[in-house]
């Protein structure tokens, strides 16, 4: 016990035995400077110094841009500009999940595929089912001259209602007795209008050509693209007058009239309308005689 306590108290005054540090002048052993120290002294300014040195270091780091210049930091323009790539990955996958599910629609306008269309609210199909003439409306004379006005001024206009802003009555491809009509049930999604070889037929409406070409089933096709989610096809012409892309008038000629494909029996046009992704029956919106 008395040789740890003598231990102890001597390293107590080694730690708070006085030096004195002299700062002389060489050539005239002047004294210019003194510091009376201990090593306790000279332990905690050391001690202090390493933790000022350590946190002043680290706040560089941190909050300046010096960071930049050290291995395993990325610069802050580096991050933006990651940051708005990101943004733009996003962006582009997202337009490309449309453009697929566009082209989806197209395919299924071109095979008449309505397998992966769900009618579940204002089904097609139900639609079918129901023939107006079955409801008695019983409307009263003034009434029925109203609609009359009513159904002449709009009577083949596209859109929900008479009321519309935009008028968008639907132009008539060609002109003829239809031989076979509409039919969902057998997977006819559109109409054969009879019509002579060499037919000029023309776009229903305003819109852009998306699709112009050959398919071994159908012949000569053409698709154009109108507004409100419109989509209308022409099919088994004998040519095409107007290419992918081009942009058409409502009553412009876009193709004549033909026989080609295996699908054709005779000359004639056969025309479908799909709206939003399903077809329709488009002796609803124009008058073909």
């Amino acid at each position: 016990m008395d040789e740890n306590r003598e231990h102890k108290k001597k390293f107590s005054e080694k730690l708070l035995h006085k030096y004195r540090l002299v700062i002389l002048n060489e050539d005239t052993f002047e004294e210019k400077l003194s510091f009376e120290l201990t090593r306790l002294n000279v332990f905690v300014v050391a001690s202090v110094t390493g933790i000022l040195l350590i946190a002043g270091t680290t706040v560089l780091i941190a909050f300046t841009g010096l960071r930049e210049y050290i291995p395993g930091y990325s610069s802050t323009e580096l991050k933006q500009k990651a940051v708005a790539l990101a943004y733009k990955t996003d962006s582009l996958q997202n337009v490309v999940n449309v453009n697929n599910q566009y082209l989806n629609s197209i395919k299924r306008v071109l095979s008449g595929d309505v397998k992966s269309v769900e009618f579940n609210r204002d089904s097609l199909l139900e639609s079918q089912r129901i023939d107006p003439q079955d409801i008695d409306l019983a409307p009263s004379k003034e009434d029925s001259l109203l609609r009359d006005i009513v159904v002449q001024e709009d009577k083949y206009n596209f859109l929900e209602t008479a009321t519309t802003k935009a008028n968008y009555a639907l132009f008539p491809p060609i002109k003829g007795p239809i031989s076979e009509g509409y039919d969902i049930k057998k997977k006819h999604f559109g109409v054969d209008i009879v019509a002579t070889n060499n037919a000029p037929v023309k776009s229903v409406a305003d819109g852009t050509v998306i699709f112009a070409g050959w398919t071994s089933a159908t012949g000569n096709v053409i698709i154009v693209e109108h507004s409100f989610g419109l989509i209308s096809t022409y099919k088994h012409n004998s040519s095409l007058t107007k290419e992918q892309g081009e942009r058409v008038l409502k009553g412009e000629v876009i193709a004549t009239a033909g026989s080609t494909g295996e699908f054709s029996t005779g000359p004639h046009v056969h025309f479908e309308l799909w709206s939003e992704g399903h077809p329709v029956n488009p002796t609803d919106f124009i008058d073909f005689q």
